[in-house]
């Protein structure tokens, strides 16, 4: 634990204007970012006397060691420059909502000849036009299936309209109706891509023009006689009311608006958004946070508007943003929006009718997901602790182990030996940091040995990250705007407060010794035999027996298991990559078409090496030299020993024409039958 004062910056040399500021910690990670008008004015309020400080920012004042500041013209900039900040570093102690899933958007691909229709989820992509995001896939499923009958656009994909187009045969959507084929030319892409344009436009909200239009054509095909044609009209008109009725009006006079709702307590907030589009609920998302820090409703709408329109622009901001509380600085917020958009944005808090009604609505539902999250969370995190605090007491550990790595080996018989390190964080996983391993100073089976070098190799690798970035070297002071190395995450350079290994007595005092020959004395190190399920430390004869119905047994054996599948599956990765390769992979130039090409030729790779130079240039594309190098290659490639059906005696060997396996029986006398 760090005092504040030991990295104190005098006052004198903090500016009194508007900046961004970054805290980090003895490992030159950024722990959090925060802006201001007056840098001068908010970093004195981090080193007030600590009794005073709110007891999150207290944490992370003595969490920190340095501070620095980067200087910007306006506030405009220093809250685009924060979030980038956030985004980068991923602070420990910032406001972060996150989800727990990728929530679905009805896509249209106008970027493509023949735009097509999908879900999709993540990131957006230029050219496509996005509406929602809705709450499950299967709601944009049957907002399309009611569509498609009046804007029978494209909806296969690339595979099976490329299939249709070879053929000439269109798939069942074309033939009932609901795809305009445009694989098979039915229409032009011209005329293809004006179904999806007025499909774009349906979704959009205009849909008063579509259904008047076709009420018109309804009655003239009544008046003409055209019974049949009408009918199907009339049909087509009740697809897109019931598709509109799916989301049901809220507001009036086609309102486009995002309505943003905050429920919290001490700990956690739940924030709701609803996508309001021409008077519509086009879509609903929501977060839940941990306050790591110490925020009121104007913050987290703050650092909720950030995340929801850091990467949007265009008519993804809306005209309007309701809000429960505005931000510090409303006219910076609004300015920022308002370049996001690329137009005006209001940015302010219903106070009447419809939209305060709405906005109580919203409200709710924000309730509702703070309680339902808090109901589920709260045995999680009881028993994450309790699981932590069993693990201290139990290896005799200062404090409890928040970061963990786990270290398992891998191989098949001594071959193909790898490792993998896996991390969990607050007793819970965190992939992005997960690593796998080559055993390269030896060949063979020796665990012990291989522990070894891993650990060497990950701490050498923490010890570089540390003397390349470097301890704080003087006095807090600024730093340019474009100091994007420095505290970003670096892929050894976290050390964990435990390492983990599977094994016993040996692996343990193979990782000990390997830290100790780095220096490195601040890292408990323990192991766990799969026999008994024991935990061993190092240098001691009897291991430490945790009760079966621990919660620190049961955590620790499901980071091992973790490490464990991890190393297996990057083992099976390479064994299966190692037994794919062929001696024709030696050869220069030659690729996968004529590699493909003499395989289908000869039979097998056997008949290829009994081919003569003559033969093998009678396959088309093969010339003399690559024939001549397909002869040296295969010459210097020992055969492949025959497989063995270890039940039967069978010698199965790949021999046939058409290079199906032929089986051969071992008969008494040596000889052998087909």
């Amino acid at each position: 634990m760090a005092d504040p004062s030991s990295y104190r910056p005098t006052p004198g040399q903090i500016p009194d204007s508007p900046g961004v500021y970054k805290f980090r910690d003895d490992h030159r990670r950024v722990i959090y970012v925060g802006k201001a008008k007056s840098l001068r004015q908010r970093l004195a309020n981090y080193f007030q006397d600590l009794a005073s400080l709110h007891p999150r920012t207290r944490t992370m004042v003595t969490t920190a060691a340095s501070v620095e500041w980067t200087v910007v013209s306006t506030e405009v900039e220093a809250l685009q420059l924060e979030y980038s900040w956030i985004k980068e570093f991923d602070p420990r102690f910032n406001v972060k909502y996150r989800d727990d899933k990728s929530y679905p958007y009805l896509a249209v691909t106008m970027n493509e000849e023949f735009p097509r229709v999908q879900v999709m989820r993540g990131a957006k992509k230029k050219g496509v036009r996005y509406f929602g995001p809705y709450g499950h896939a299967w709601a944009i499923r049957e907002t399309v299936d009611l569509m498609l009958r009046v804007f029978p656009v494209r909806t296969c994909s690339a595979g099976v309209f490329k299939n249709a187009e070879r053929t000439g045969r269109p798939c069942l959507l074309g033939y009932i109706g609901k795809c305009s084929a445009p694989c098979v030319g039915r229409v032009t892409p011209q005329e293809h891509r004006e179904l999806a344009e007025g499909f774009c436009d349906f979704m959009a909200g205009r849909t008063g023009t579509y259904i008047r239009r076709l009420e018109k054509d309804m009655m003239a095909a009544a008046e003409e006689m055209e019974y049949e044609r009408a009918a199907r009209l009339r049909d087509d008109i009740e697809a897109l009311k019931r598709a509109m009725e799916k989301n049901a009006v809220v507001l009036a006079d086609a309102t486009d608006a995002d309505l943003i709702a905050v429920a919290e307590d001490e700990l956690e907030a739940a924030v709701q958004i609803f996508h309001v589009r021409g008077g519509r609920v086009r879509g609903q998302r929501g977060w839940v946070t941990d306050k790591v820090e110490a925020v009121d409703t104007a913050g987290l709408v703050e650092h909720a508007l950030q995340q929801l329109y850091g990467e949007e622009s265009g008519d993804a901001v809306p005209k309007e943003v309701l809000v429960p509380a505005l931000p510090e600085d409303p006219d910076a917020v609004g300015q920022w929006l308002s370049g996001r958009r690329g137009s005006n944005v209001s940015l302010r808090i219903p106070q009447r009718g419809d939209k305060k009604d709405l906005m109580a609505t919203v409200g709710r539902n924000a309730q509702q997901a703070l309680v339902l999250h808090k109901t589920k969370r709260a045995s999680d995190l009881t028993t994450r602790s309790r699981a932590l605090e069993e693990i201290a007491a139990a290896l005799d550990l200062e404090s409890a182990p928040l970061r963990i790595e786990c270290f398992d080996i891998s191989h098949l018989q001594g071959e193909d030996v790898v490792a993998s390190m896996v991390v969990f964080e607050d007793g819970l996983p965190r992939k992005s940091e997960y690593r796998r391993f080559q055993i390269k100073s030896f060949e063979g089976q020796d665990d012990v040995r291989s522990m070894h070098e891993v650990i060497s190799r990950r701490f050498k690798r923490y010890l570089a990250e540390k003397e390349k970035t470097g301890e704080w070297a003087g006095e807090a002071g600024e730093v340019p705007a474009d100091d994007a190395g420095n505290g970003k995450a670096k892929r050894f350079a976290y050390p964990p407060q435990l390492v983990l290994v599977d094994g016993g007595q040996p692996q343990v005092a193979a990782a000990q010794r390997a830290l100790d020959e780095l220096g490195i004395d601040d890292v408990a190190v323990c192991g766990i035999a799969k026999r008994m399920e024991e935990v061993w430390l190092p240098g001691e004869d009897d291991p430490v027996v945790l009760p079966r119905s621990s919660e620190g047994l049961y955590l620790i054996q499901r980071v091992r298991d973790t490490a464990h599948d991890f190393a297996i599956r990057y083992q099976r990765s390479k064994r299966t990559k190692r037994l794919r390769t062929s001696p024709l992979d030696a050869v220069p130039g030659l690729g996968e078409t004529r590699k493909q090409a003499l395989i289908k030729y000869f039979g097998s790779v056997k008949r290829l090496r009994q081919a003569t130079i003559e033969q093998i240039c009678e396959v088309p594309g093969m010339g003399r030299k690559t024939a001549e190098s397909v002869v040296v290659a295969l010459a210097q490639a020992a055969p492949a020993a025959p497989a063995v059906n270890t039940a039967t005696g069978e010698i199965i060997e790949e021999d046939a024409d058409d290079g199906a396996p032929t089986v051969r029986r071992t008969t008494e006398d040596g000889g052998s039958t087909e």
